[in-house]
């Protein structure tokens, strides 16, 4: 059964850091990320990060702030956040593409997700 995994989140201070995880069990895959929702955004998922082979991209408002790495000996793929604000309080959701990229305009098409960790972030 293929799975993903995730840990990490939690209820920290606006300027704090967070660290997530997200370990694919049962396959391996070209493409792993994240999206997240935010509250009230029920169906909006906002790209946040993606990485495959050596192709690392992000989206606009985490540029600079969080950093998404892989290590694939333990088919596992971080997302380092950092300076987090109010406004990346969301649901983040771990993705991944068996053989496509992960397109930040087109998360229907990604056919795996994790179950989700809430990430909290007070001022």
């Amino acid at each position: 059964q293929v799975q993903l995994v995730e840990s990490g989140g939690g209820l920290v201070q606006a300027g704090d850091s967070l660290r997530l995880s997200c370990a694919a069990l049962g396959r391996t895959f070209n493409a792993m990320g994240w999206f997240r929702q935010a509250p009230g955004k029920e169906h909006e998922y906002e790209f946040v990060a993606a990485i495959a082979r050596d192709n690392i991209y992000y989206g606009d408002s985490v540029k600079g702030r969080f950093t998404i790495a892989r290590d694939n000996a333990k088919n596992t793929v971080y997302l380092q956040m950092n300076r987090l604000s109010p406004e990346d309080t969301a649901i983040y959701y771990c993705v991944a593409r068996p053989w496509a990229a992960i397109s930040p305009l087109s998360p229907s098409d990604i056919e795996y997700w994790g179950q989700g960790t809430q990430v909290t972030v007070s001022s």
